[in-house]
């Protein structure tokens, strides 16, 4: 189950209208704009859409209002019978009555004991941190309060990840801004960037053409699918190292790229200087004017760099030990929303040797991403209780619930990263000739 899903049935057959398939119903999003960015037209004539909008827009009453008011009609039976419930209705059927079931206890509702006490542990973190560093009389005092600044960092991008899935608070507005601060001073990235690339994510994970997250070349490749773009002798050296790099080199040249390039454009072409802007300027003026005040630019940089590639190479490197290793799927695949969860993601756990608190801490309950990509707007620190509810779902329709101890995450991550950086003989000769190949149609294109 999950490797092909759907598939052929769900392929779009030619038509001018864009539509997508929710709860029964087409809806003509041929002239719609989406706020969300360009994540609609992965659902777009292909598949069924219905639980991807509930897990999306669960907070929004907005998004049904403006719904309704798109151009719409009933799925003929046809369309239900190759698309409906992405080829599994029973497993929908289960899957919303659970969904109501969680609604209905209250796993959706905000927390905010919860909430304040994240918020504490960062700016307690931040404080602490800053203290070490700035009064300690010894390299190693201060070195340790470097290093805890830049845990915390990554600890406010788990936090900011909440605001993100207006998981917060459950007040999309209020979230939102959150996140901005968290984000902003705490990462110095952009929210709204953030959000934008990380619902692609969330809509079609692992997903070739679609997922964000595979699109990592020229710094990493997770897949052989995406390794095998690499033409340059020194990106393919550069990948073949790969494993050797990620962390720390490749993950803090990640996040000074997101920092000083591709979110600044997205806050300067989007008009937030005011708000994400502000909160980047902020982080700036904390880090040099008063952590690093009475030093030298040049030690100030280098203190920075070692902020950020701690904080980086936490942060990445944690994501990634939940889905990177996993297979992908074709761009013309449409899978169920509870297989997207099942067969791209894997939960984490810490055995005896760490202990599940330790490890649910250090990852802030995203070691749960099986309950995050099935229930994204749902608080994490109650995913481990619904995991149990989850593994009952998946049992009962043959659907493997893969989790991991830590260690073996880590070792399948970083094995993966080394297997796709030094493919064997035999793979580049299949990748060279599918090259020619392409190569080959494209010409014959051009001169009919």
């Amino acid at each position: 189950m999950g490797k092909g899903g759907n598939s052929k049935a769900a392929a779009p057959a030619a038509q001018t209208e864009k539509e997508v398939l929710i709860n029964g119903n087409l809806y003509d999003v041929s002239n719609f704009m989406h706020p969300g960015g360009s994540v609609i037209k992965f659902l777009t004539n292909g598949g069924d859409a219905t639980e991807a909008y509930v897990e999306f827009h669960g907070r929004s009453k907005k998004a049904d209002y403006v719904l309704k008011a798109l151009p719409h009609r009933p799925a003929p039976k046809e369309t239900m019978k190759e698309r409906g419930f992405n080829g599994h209705e029973a497993l929908s059927k289960d899957y919303a009555i659970l969904r109501k079931q969680l609604e209905e206890e209250g796993f959706f509702d905000p927390a905010p004991g919860h909430v304040a006490f994240r918020v504490a542990e960062v700016v307690a973190m931040h404080v602490v941190g800053a203290y070490l560093f700035m009064c300690g009389s010894t390299v190693p005092v201060q070195t340790a309060g470097l290093f805890i600044l830049g845990i915390v960092s990554g600890r406010c991008g788990w936090l900011m990840h909440e605001g993100g899935h207006y998981s917060l608070t459950g007040h999309i507005p209020t979230d939102r801004m959150l996140q901005i601060a968290i984000y902003g001073i705490g990462c110095g990235m952009s929210a709204a960037w953030w959000r934008n690339q990380h619902n692609k994510h969330h809509a079609t994970p692992q997903k070739l053409k679609h997922d964000v997250d595979l699109d990592t070349l020229p710094l990493i490749a997770f897949n052989a699918e995406v390794a095998k773009k690499a033409r340059s002798p020194m990106l393919k050296l550069w990948l073949k190292y790969q494993a050797l790099l990620f962390t720390p080199i490749s993950c803090l040249l990640v996040a000074t790229g997101w920092q000083y390039y591709l979110h600044p454009r997205h806050i300067m072409r989007t008009k937030r200087q005011h708000t994400e802007g502000a909160a980047l300027l902020v982080r700036h003026l904390l880090f040099y004017g008063v952590i690093c005040h009475g030093m030298t630019w040049t030690q100030s940089l280098a203190c920075y760099t070692a902020y950020n590639m701690i904080a980086a190479s936490y942060i990445f490197s944690q994501f990634a030990l939940s889905h990177s290793h996993l297979d992908v799927s074709a761009p013309d695949e449409f899978l169920h929303w509870v297989e997207y969860a099942a067969d791209h993601t894997i939960n984490v756990h810490g055995g005896s040797w760490l202990g599940t608190k330790f490890v649910d801490w250090w990852m802030a309950y995203l070691n749960y991403q099986i309950e995050h990509h099935l229930f994204p707007g749902m608080p994490q620190f109650r995913h481990p209780i619904v995991s149990q509810r989850v593994q009952v779902l998946f049992a009962k329709h043959g659907i493997k619930y893969d989790n991991r101890l830590y260690s073996s995450a880590c070792y399948d991550t970083w094995y993966n990263l080394h297997k796709v950086g030094n493919p064997s003989v035999e793979t580049q000769k299949a990748w060279k000739a599918e090259r020619e190949a392409y190569k080959a149609a494209q010409a014959a294109k051009k001169t009919e």
